[in-house]
């Protein structure tokens, strides 16, 4: 019961947690965003002393929950392990605790972090790495999978569904979450939790603590015949069949033992209970030498699934390279329909977007300054999954900074409205905002290019950016002062611009707007 009660828990908050990464409508943001704060690196990061106090405690009474049940990168791990069944059952055993690798790990994590790289360190932090995981892979499939719905929904009359644009969002990021799903697949498959306990640093953190938890599965040598199955299924390779010991410290409290053991020798109970004494032995030498040696193993026949399962799951992992490979390149999407924005005023062919170098990228409203958001962001790619204006993507402008979240407005710009960002960011590197404080907060300020207007390029009247800036920031004034009749170009009040980016996205010049956004150190409010 308590193995099935552990499954469900774990299925439950990993569905919903998946979820919130892939549900690009926003429908359900307020009600899954809580799974993404009661994660142990975001709750440490946004300083929230209430769920850290509350998942050490659970730790101290109940062992590695955490690590089973409400880590969606572990309950990863477990659904990988239980697919590779094309490897023999029983297949794990007692492996002495790498301490050396796990204290390593943990500090140069730590190190990382007081040093000022909090996007390197998160490479190392298990609910970022599953974020990241999710967004650039299986969100794709996912919207990928709701564009064939709008397809067909659309000649049928309907409109229930929608299509939206896949593409790749930063080549970096993309990168790092195929290699982090290979680690994870490798290690979860030949090791099972491994990864949990050498790797992780909140494994280790918990780990700590659960070595003096007060529950812990026990083994009662009375009953142990020896057979061994408590190790050949413990994921986490902490059981020592031999001296009848489990290293708490490793145990994620995944109940496999209690659910295999033939005997019923082992229990979830109190550490501190002292355990019954062992009955005397009494009988032949033989008797003793066929109690002891358990059960004989029996080979069963490979089913033909078993067999084509290897080659399925290549074929699956080609075709997802595949399809990014088509992405890229854009033979994969549909074809664009007409905007009225890509054409407005008929002034230039449509050509594609080149971003503009900014001295500073800006950040999302709420961010409050640079540092900040260095410092308290995860780089787990939440906000980046849910911006609908799709303006939001992995920073490619420094290493340190890499996979952390930056603006851009090619394809859309922050509109006053939309405040999903701060809805959802666990870590506070994004603080709640309303859509009132949003008008007012300034994230950058618009820069004229002078050499690309195509007021002075093509001799034409414009003034998109003009006539698109919500807080009138933005200003006509004429080419020639002295000639009332000559072309008009903008004129920006950095005093007014909020920087949402509308004026540079659209506008019609090519392949570099006309006029960007530069982003400011600190933010403030107009």
């Amino acid at each position: 019961m308590l193995r099935k009660l552990r499954i469900t828990g774990a299925c439950i908050v990993f569905a919903l947690l998946t979820f919130l990464f892939c549900d690009f409508t926003g429908t359900f943001i307020g009600t899954l965003a809580p799974l993404a704060e009661i994660q142990f690196l975001p709750a440490f990061l946004a300083g929230n002393a209430i769920i850290i106090a509350a998942l050490l405690i659970t730790t101290f009474l109940f062992g590695r929950l955490y690590c089973s049940i409400i880590c969606p990168f572990g309950v990863f791990q477990d659904v990988i392990s239980r697919l590779a069944i094309w490897r023999k059952k029983n297949r794990f055993g007692w492996q002495q605790g790498k301490t050396f690798w796990r204290v390593g790990f943990l500090t140069l994590f730590v190190v990382l972090f007081l040093c000022g790289f909090s996007s390197v360190a998160a490479l190392l932090d298990p609910y970022s790495a599953f974020g990241r995981i999710t967004s650039n892979l299986f969100a794709p499939i996912y919207r990928l999978g709701n564009n064939l719905l709008a397809y067909w929904a659309e000649r049928s009359g309907s409109y229930a569904f929608y299509s939206v644009d896949v593409w790749m969002k930063g080549i970096e990021t993309f990168i790092i979450a195929i290699a982090t799903l290979m680690v994870a697949i490798i290690f979860a498959v030949r090791w099972g939790r491994l990864y949990c306990n050498t790797v992780c640093p909140v494994g280790a953190i918990l780990g700590l603590i659960a070595k003096y938890a007060i529950l812990k599965p026990r083994i009662e040598t009375s009953k142990c015949n020896g057979c061994g199955l408590c190790a050949k299924n413990c994921k986490a390779s902490c059981i020592n069949p031999e001296k009848h010991v489990v290293d708490s410290s490793r145990c994620i409290v995944c109940f496999n033992c209690i659910e295999k053991c033939p005997q019923k020798a082992i229990s979830y109970r109190k550490s501190f209970e002292s355990q019954p004494a062992p009955a005397p032995v009494q009988g032949t030498l033989s008797t003793i030498v066929s109690s002891t040696a358990g059960p004989a193993s029996t080979a069963s026949p490979i089913k033909a699934t078993e067999t084509l399962a290897s080659p399925m799951i290549r074929r699956g992992f080609l075709s997802m390279i595949a399809f990014y490979a088509l992405t890229k390149t854009g033979l994969a999407q549909e074809k664009p329909k007409k905007k009225k924005k890509e054409f407005d005023g008929g002034l230039a062919p449509l050509v594609k977007r080149v971003p503009p170098t900014r001295t500073v990228a800006p950040l999302p409203p709420g961010s409050q300054s640079l540092r900040n958001f260095a410092r308290r962001c995860s780089a787990c790619q939440l906000c980046v999954s849910v911006c609908p204006n799709q303006v939001l993507r992995p920073s490619q402008d420094s290493w340190k900074t890499t996979m952390q979240p930056s603006m851009s407005f090619e394809r859309g710009y922050c509109r006053p409205e939309c405040v999903r960002c701060s809805e959802v960011c666990p870590t506070g590197a994004i603080l709640p905002t309303t859509t009132a404080d949003k008008s007012a907060t300034q994230i950058g300020y618009a820069v004229w290019v002078r050499d690309a207007c195509i007021v002075i390029t093509d001799d034409v009247e414009c003034g998109n950016c003009e006539r698109h800036c919500p807080t009138d920031a933005i200003e006509m004034i004429p080419l020639n002062p002295d000639d009332p009749q000559s072309k008009k170009i903008p004129t920006v009040n950095v005093e007014r611009c909020i920087g949402c980016g509308a004026c540079e996205n659209l506008c019609p010049a090519r392949p570099t707007s006309a006029i960007y956004v530069e982003g400011v150190d600190r933010q403030r409010t107009i």
